[in-house]
């Protein structure tokens, strides 16, 4: 149990010292999202939904990894840090599908990212654009430490919160998602298991750190290959 908890300790250093490395990465220097763009009839887009104070390219290791596999990555610029409600960052999105007249896309999100996905699953998806979503720790119900920061962009974490309440109640599109997460999340103390979805529990520990980890990219495609397959 202390060889446990040392560990988790450990995973809580790490986790803060690679956001706090790609955060100052996207101050120093933003890349391209053109230099993703890549054609290829025979796969779906890919639009990536970032965490909450998250600019696209903090997701950069999943984007390269997506580019190597000829996936059109898609970066919606426009939403920023991710500091706005779920819906109005949703409505973002939806926007940014119909302006460039994506027809067919999968939606791989992290953390806050998922929970915009599902929303835009639920509620934005009349016309059948978005395959799924392949979301990488994201708090479908919630996380208790949300009450620690009483921040107004973080309450929608809180469990019960109308948000996540509304989300919950949408269950018909949690078959369309793939919910990726590991042993240890120091910002979900209860996982990201969501019923109804595909769930994949992998050995990884932390918040941020996966997005780095080999592991998470393989279990990203194959998300991306099983909701695409039909």
């Amino acid at each position: 149990m202390l060889a446990e908890a040392g560990t988790n300790l450990d995973a809580w250093a790490r986790d803060y010292t690679y956001a706090l490395r790609w955060q100052i990465a996207a101050l120093v220097r933003q890349p391209d999202p053109q230099s993703y763009r890549q054609s290829d009839p025979d796969k779906p887009v890919i639009v990536l939904l970032p965490g909450i104070y998250e600019t696209w390219s903090f997701m950069r290791p999943v984007a390269d990894v997506l580019r190597e596999q000829s996936y059109d990555v898609r970066a919606v610029v426009d939403l920023g840090y991710n500091g706005g409600s779920i819906e109005d960052m949703a409505s973002l999105v939806d926007g940014y599908i119909h302006r460039e007249g994506i027809s067919r896309c999968v939606l791989v999100a992290h953390s806050k990212g998922g929970l915009i996905g599902k929303l835009l699953l639920s509620r934005h998806n009349a016309a059948g654009a978005i395959q799924g979503l392949v979301a990488v720790n994201t708090p479908f119900e919630g996380s208790s430490l949300a009450r620690l920061l009483p921040l107004p962009a973080l309450r929608v974490f809180l469990p019960h919160s109308p948000e996540l309440a509304e989300l919950t109640a949408s269950r018909h599109v949690d078959q369309d998602i793939v919910s990726i997460y590991g042993r240890f999340d120091p910002h979900i103390p209860g996982g990201s298991h969501l019923e109804g979805a595909h769930n994949v529990q992998l050995g990884t520990r932390g918040h941020f750190l996966p997005l780095g980890d080999a592991r998470v990219h393989e279990a990203i495609l194959d998300g991306i290959r099983l909701l695409t397959r039909g």
